[in-house]
């Protein structure tokens, strides 16, 4: 019996190391590919001139507990929402839902969005948008907040991983009209994940 429950425990054990060994690998790619992104003079928001010293962004730690299942509210009838951006215009959204999980024991709540131009093309029309600040704003991470891509979810959850937070283009460059997450969205507390600061 107990050669049997010591089996069990190796079994549970190694399991476990697999599954944060494929969360690590995940979270590696999704850095790989931003870091791509950047490079691509197709994509990337850097000029010429620093798009060819950019070696790769500078990220945290990858720390799983910033990997939250959050319990999702979807707003019923939700209206026009005018979200301001660093070029002093507005973007229409609606806030789709709102989100509330933990965090180290502590309880906190976000507005996530749906933008109305993207919704109307099949790429998008499943995206949600969460902008968001913290208090490592200003510091190790850019002054202006930064951003999760989301997809609607199919039930009353959804999994944010702020792992896979980045920055808004106008860290990079002037010029762009980057949405400034709203008051509603400021978390009281360092999210000591995803990307850090531009150090170009």
């Amino acid at each position: 019996m107990k050669k049997i429950l010591c089996n069990v425990l190796i079994l549970i054990s190694f399991t476990g190391i697999c599954l944060a060994q494929d969360y690590k690998k995940e979270i590696k790619e999704f850095q790989k590919e931003l870091n791509e992104e950047y490079k691509n003079p197709d994509e990337s928001p850097l000029s010429t001139k620093d798009r060819k010293k950019f070696k790769g962004h500078d990220f945290f730690p990858i720390d799983e507990k910033y990997r939250v299942e959050a319990k999702f509210v979807k707003t019923a009838n939700a209206m026009p929402f005018k979200m301001k951006t660093s070029a002093n215009v507005f973007q229409n959204y609606d806030i789709y839902g709102v989100v509330s999980f933990e965090i180290d024991g502590e309880e906190f709540k976000l507005n996530i969005y749906q933008s109305h131009s993207l919704r109307e093309t099949e790429e998008y029309k499943d995206y949600l948008f969460l902008p968001f600040t913290d208090l490592t704003n200003g510091t190790e991470t850019y002054r202006g907040g930064r951003y999760i891509d989301l997809s609607i979810p199919s039930d009353n959850t959804i999994v944010i991983d702020f792992n896979k937070a980045y920055n808004p283009y106008c860290a990079y460059s002037t010029g762009y009209s980057c949405p400034i997450p709203p008051k509603e969205n400021n978390l009281d507390i360092k999210v000591e994940a995803g990307i850090k600061n531009n150090h170009l």
